[in-house]
């Protein structure tokens, strides 16, 4: 096999001298920034091993907002929310299909993180305000002041480094070594140069990537996406599948990814479904509304990409963007001059390409002027992957954990099912903080580490 390709090969391919250390991470997105600043809080070193030569991944691509039932920043809002509810709305949207036993494990773990992260590391959560994102019956989206992924990075960032775990970028991990009992025993990691570093561990977590950058894997698995813009990161190079795959680990809810159906073309900018939860209306070219839009950002990126041309109009009035606005994403889409507006339906029917009376009735919603943006289908993330327990273990064919390997966020298995429709808004986050905070507690009560 090239040796810069993803291996899995015999511990005795691992150099005696290689240093060693209790934990190693693989990935420095938010799953593994969480589980590295857990683990330095029991007292745990660890190392975080991060392809780019700064963390960002998905995390940073995203809107940053985490969902989480029973926070202090719920409570402080007089918000009544509970593990129970949540897990029950995330089956609504998945219509059952999502795994019960992350479920429940991900929805009871994610307000202690969130509230931990806060106390001892002066992350502040708000709460969002003034509109419900699809299929959440409460308002319990969690962000940082600045309302982005990006800046929600550079504080999970300065939490885990602070407490003390080591940081290595331009590392680019591509191969693990097991012995014959299937215990990892360490990973090599590649420099810029070429070069190729180990490190032995006595617990390996598994944070990197799902796949969806893999065309061929993408083609595949997800065919509804084979043409679609990738608008995720270039790491999600399906690494972690193929590792598993020549371990022998089982794989689940391949047909799982979220999708986004208003990334904004041609500037490659990601509009706010705000717009749409609260009253926007999606026209194709030829003027007409073609899905319910209430339905989820993700299901609508294959129902935009269905259109002619693979293209929509996100339509909205002036209220409409007075909520966009709030929003750095949008801020960024209209500051590069996607935002057009027309002051009557002819207008609009001249901006859109369409006879004026092609125009749908959905938009006697709203009263002129009216507001579009160009949006195309994109694909953001994968949603499936190593299927892992309760403790986010990774397991074989026949169900059983691996002796100390562990994965979470991109890399294990979500909480959507098996299909684009059970993305339910925030499920990535979810498994990315939630799955951290439990994988670190996992390496601390059983790896023998501590």
């Amino acid at each position: 096999m090239n040796d810069h390709q993803p291996a899995v090969l015999p511990a005795q391919r691992l150099a005696a001298e290689a240093p060693a250390l209790p934990v190693a991470i693989v990935g420095a997105g938010a799953c593994g920034l969480v589980a590295a600043t857990v683990l330095r809080d029991a007292g745990i070193d660890c190392v975080l091993l991060e392809r780019d030569a700064r963390p960002a991944g998905s995390t940073a691509l995203s809107s940053g907002f985490i969902p989480a039932a029973g926070t202090r920043a719920q409570r402080a809002c007089g918000i009544e929310d509970s593990p129970e509810r949540f897990a029950r709305d995330i089956q609504a949207k998945a219509k059952g299909h999502a795994a019960p036993h992350l479920v429940r494990a991900y929805t009871e773990a994610i307000a202690p993180a969130l509230d931990h992260l806060e106390q001892r590391h002066g992350i502040a959560f708000e709460l969002l305000d003034g509109f419900l994102y699809p299929g959440h019956g409460v308002r319990r989206m969690h962000a940082v002041r600045e309302r982005t992924g990006a800046a929600l990075m550079a504080q999970l960032e300065r939490a885990a480094t602070g407490a003390g775990a080591w940081l290595v970028g331009d590392a680019t991990v591509r191969e693990l070594y097991v012995d014959d009992q299937r215990r990892i025993q360490g990973v090599g990691y590649r420099r810029p140069d070429g070069t190729l570093e180990q490190l032995r561990c006595q617990q390996l977590l598994l944070a990197c990537n799902g796949f969806g950058g893999h065309a061929a894997m993408v083609a595949q698995l997800l065919p509804a996406m084979r043409d679609a813009t990738f608008a995720g990161h270039a790491g999600n190079d399906g690494s972690a599948i193929r590792w598993g795959q020549a371990l022998g680990a089982r794989l689940a809810d391949l047909g799982g990814y979220q999708g986004h159906g208003s990334w904004v073309v041609p500037h490659g900018i990601l509009m706010t479904w705000a717009v749409m939860a609260e009253g926007g209306v999606q026209l194709n070219r030829l003027g007409r509304r073609f899905h319910d839009e209430t339905h989820g950002y993700s299901e609508a990126a294959v129902e935009v990409l269905r259109q002619p041309d693979g293209i929509a109009w996100n339509v909205f009035d002036d209220h409409l963007l007075a909520l966009a606005r709030g929003f750095p994403d949008f801020q960024q889409a209209e500051a590069a001059g996607a935002v057009r507006s027309a002051p009557d339906r002819a207008a609009l029917a001249a901006l859109i390409g369409c006879p004026v009376e092609a125009l749908d009735p959905a938009l006697d919603r709203f009263t002129p002027p009216f507001h579009a943006v160009k949006v195309t289908g994109a694909l953001f993330h994968t949603q499936g992957g190593l299927d892992i327990d309760a403790q986010c273990r990774v397991l074989d064919q026949q169900g059983r954990p691996f002796p100390n390997l562990l994965a979470a966020g991109g890399t294990a298995r979500g909480v959507s099912g098996d299909a684009v429709w059970g993305y339910l808004s925030g499920n990535g986050l979810l498994s990315a903080v939630a799955g951290g905070w439990i994988a670190a507690r996992t390496a601390i009560t059983t790896g023998g580490c501590a």
